[in-house]
């Protein structure tokens, strides 16, 4: 049999660009390797499933950096409106809680896949899992086949899929960048990214009973100041994690494999300055003037990161926050203002929920989503040389090339 379409990878890009391929009339093969497909969709939000947000195109897109105008085709055809509401044909409701990210009203990634799995049974969409690409063929202008370890699989299309090579356990092991090479694509320099970050500093073992609300990391080294992130910050027994960090750790690896260690400042103080601390702590000081340095310190921070900072700067817990030497308090102000933290290293793939790097944007035209090198080669989602943020922006993004490679517009 030939196929119109050959889709590799069963995560939501490539069951999304199948099922769009199905739809206009075209006979399509999806090949997944691991035994069932959607394995990193069912981890996805920690099984919950951030499936959008409800950001306009143009926020979206800049969320992404100076890349991010590349989705606009993609985008304008299938935003977070359109996604939400093709889920709701085919019986998964959604909703956003927090008025931002969206999830499916089950709060389960099982939805999500199953929803998936039975439109493309309706669409007729044929799917082997279990069966690993080895290699794509073409005759140097055009796809022409693709074989894996069973067999060879005739087709004038075919949509790579593969995402990157965050979590190998869930099947990511950068088959995607060795396939596009392959076919002439080059592939940028790969990092992990979206992950928690090992310190140098051990005191952050003492703090992981609470998460901290608001902190503002920015990378302190002269060329990179511009770097910056804002979010919720949990410590960990070597390390930081959250929100935040992950977000900020697509930053923070590639400088990684320059450097044996990043250094950063923290605000743990939702973005005070040092006058707007001591206005705080002035006032704190005149509602209860009998608090000690800990307790009102602890107006503004959790009392194990309080304890830390008043050890930095050998600040007598017990005594009166007056009665500190003025030396002491101008320090421990300055402390709380900016704390710093030096990142010495992480996990690497093992850990990271995307990939930073990929198939260079310029290799691929944004209007259909397919290579610049052979005719009837596509890509979608992460395999391409573009990654957002946490809050639902690389699956929308997922959903919305997927969708478009699916078109197979040449």
């Amino acid at each position: 049999m030939i196929y119109d379409l050959i889709v590799i990878g069963a995560g939501a890009a490539g069951m999304m660009a199948a099922i769009r391929a199905a739809e206009k009339g075209n006979s399509v093969l999806l090949l997944e390797k691991l035994p069932r497909i959607g394995a990193k969709l069912k981890a996805t939000g920690g099984g919950r499933c951030n499936l959008t947000n409800t950001l306009d195109n143009e926020s979206f897109m800049a969320s992404f950096g100076r890349e991010g105008r590349f989705m606009m085709t993609a985008l304008e055809a299938f935003d977070h409106n359109a996604l939400r509401k093709f889920f709701k044909n085919i019986g998964v409701e959604s909703h956003a809680p927090d008025g931002f990210r969206v999830f499916p009203v089950t709060h389960s990634s099982t939805t999500i896949i199953r929803a998936l799995e039975e439109e493309m049974r309706r669409c007729g969409v044929e799917v082997r899992c279990g069966e690993k690409v080895e290699a794509i063929e073409h005759n140097g202008e055009h796809i022409t086949a693709l074989r894996t370890q069973y067999e060879r699989y005739t087709t004038r299309h075919i949509i790579i899929a593969t995402g990157g090579k965050g979590y190998p356990m869930l099947g990511a092991e950068g088959d995607g960048y060795r396939l596009a090479k392959s076919a002439g694509h080059s592939v940028t320099e790969l990092y992990p990214a979206m992950m928690p970050l090992h310190t140098k500093e051990s005191w952050v073992s003492r703090c992981r009973a609470d998460t901290i609300p608001g902190v503002q990391l920015v990378v302190d080294l002269k060329k990179h100041r511009k770097l910056k992130a804002k979010g919720d910050l949990i410590f960990t027994r070597d390390g930081i994690r959250g929100p935040v960090v992950l977000d900020f750790s697509r930053e923070i690896t590639p400088l990684l494999a320059k450097m044996d260690e990043v250094p950063l400042r923290a605000n743990f103080t939702r973005g005070m300055n040092e006058e707007q601390i001591r206005e705080h702590l002035d006032q704190a000081l005149a509602k209860n003037p009998r608090q000690n340095t800990l307790e009102l310190l602890q107006t503004l921070l959790p009392e194990s990161l309080a304890r830390v900072l008043c050890e930095m700067t050998e600040a007598n817990v017990t005594s009166g926050f007056r009665k500190l030497p003025g030396i002491t308090r101008d320090r421990l102000i300055g402390l709380l203002a900016w704390t710093p933290l030096t990142v010495t290293g992480h996990n690497g793939f093992a850990n990271a929920m995307i990939t930073r790097g990929g198939i260079p944007l310029k290799e691929i035209d944004p209007n259909t989503m397919q290579s610049r090198k052979i005719r009837g080669l596509y890509f979608c989602g992460e395999v391409m040389n573009l990654d957002g943020p946490c809050g639902g922006y690389n699956l929308q993004w997922s959903f919305a090339s997927g969708r478009l490679a699916g078109e197979l517009r040449e």
